[in-house]
């Protein structure tokens, strides 16, 4: 296809999805996912129907009938699985662009909470999310938080350990260990790496729900494809759209 179409899915929402598509700057580009009878007849995006939207997204994606596919609202665990079966990896790697209430942008991860457990995923996040910034025009480099200060040492097993695995994946990868301090973290680093995902679930919701920032969507980075995943608790999906749509043109 010369034309770069773009996949997004709906399960509840479609409100949501159908205004941040038309308020895209791919809107006659972008195709809606979901079920028999979700959308109207008369609505003004273009509708792909299926009983499972979730298969037919990702089905799509890897026959080259669109280039790119955006989550939208469809349901995490049934959208990731057929997208790690499909794509023929055990373990997905994402990292979301996020942004701060004074416009600093950065990548964060991991995000998901069974991601960024060991050394190993750890480094491959790192190389990745590199990887992934350099793309889109992120020049800093790469800051690994752990659970405290040096000076905590001792304090607490988990907070050694985490503090052990932060310099130990710092040394691997060339980054630098900020220990805790996020804040300055950000200041310096286009990659932030969180001590595991559960952590970097709560900083990406603390930011973007609780806080005054913003995400633009996460980028799966170890498939051959491009995905980018959302939260339906987002209130729009404008930007993850225009991420995907930029992405496609690697």
């Amino acid at each position: 296809m010369s034309v770069k179409m773009i996949g997004i899915g709906i399960e509840g929402e479609s409100e949501k999805i159908v205004r941040s598509v038309l308020r895209s700057h791919c809107a006659a580009r972008t195709v809606c996912y979901c079920c028999p009878g979700v959308l109207p007849g008369e609505i003004e995006v273009a509708v792909r129907e299926d009983p499972h939207p979730e298969e037919a997204l990702i089905r799509d994606l890897y026959l080259g009938n669109i280039h790119a596919a955006v989550r939208g609202t469809l349901p995490a665990n049934a959208t990731l699985a057929a997208l790690k079966r499909m794509s023929g990896v055990d373990r997905l790697e994402r990292a979301a662009l996020l942004e701060t209430e004074k416009g600093t942008r950065f990548l964060l991860a991991p995000v998901g909470v069974d991601e960024g457990w060991t050394v190993q995923e750890k480094v491959s996040l790192v190389r990745r999310a590199e990887s992934m910034a350099r793309f889109i025009g992120l020049s800093g480099g790469v800051a690994i938080l752990s659970g405290g200060r040096l000076g905590d040492a001792g304090r607490h097993p988990r907070v050694d350990e985490s503090m052990a695995q932060a310099e130990l994946v710092a040394r691997l990868t060339g980054a630098r260990h900020f220990q805790i301090l996020i804040e300055e973290a950000v200041k310096q680093c286009s990659v932030i790496l969180a001590p595991d995902g559960i952590s970097g679930n709560l900083i990406f919701r603390t930011l973007t729900f609780l806080g005054s920032g913003h995400g633009h969507g996460a980028p799966v980075l170890n498939i051959d494809r491009i995905f980018v995943d959302t939260s339906r608790a987002s209130p729009e999906y404008v930007d993850a759209l225009h991420l995907a749509d930029s992405l496609s043109i690697r």
